[in-house]
């Protein structure tokens, strides 16, 4: 591996341990959700992308409602109840709407991952294939075309 990459390595291997051991961490990974989501990492990726996604409009509700809630105050008392609850029904149907979008997400994310690292496991375990091949001296002589080709990727 190249030298940067050694140091990326190390630096994410830092956060990760950091992560690791925090005490709240270690609390919720002990317990019955945290033993849970961390045998079911697609779960747990979708409750991630549904908390992220669903953030901004549980923060707008919140506001209305406490806006609702000072114009009951001033004396609309009925029409709060009326307002929170298409509020509500509305947040309800967001809400809905982004689980969905927030397991179609995930499973993309999911997908994308499998693929990605069978590419690499491929990759990196034809490479080995050849390396072999070419310590025991079994690998046939390579043609000149192959050989520029191969030469110009080790130039860059």
């Amino acid at each position: 591996m190249s030298k940067e990459m050694q140091e990326l390595q190390k630096q994410w291997h830092f956060v990760v341990q950091s992560i690791h051991s925090n005490s709240n961490v270690v609390a919720f990974m002990n317990s019955r959700v945290g033993q849970y989501l961390d045998d079911h990492p697609f779960v747990a990726l979708s409750l991630l992308m549904f908390i992220a996604v669903s953030a901004i409009p549980v923060a707008f509700f919140l506001i209305f409602v406490v806006t609702t809630a000072i114009m009951a105050c001033i004396g609309v008392i009925v029409m709060e109840g009326v307002v929170i609850a298409i509020g509500g029904i509305a947040l309800l149907c967001v809400l809905c709407g982004l689980g969905a979008l927030s397991l179609g997400v995930s499973g993309v994310l999911s997908v994308g991952y499998v693929i990605l690292s069978s590419l690499v496991n491929y990759w990196c375990a034809s490479r080995g294939q050849i390396r072999k091949q070419e310590v025991n001296g079994s690998l046939p002589q390579k043609s000149p075309v192959l050989d520029l080709s191969a030469d110009n990727g080790k130039n860059e």
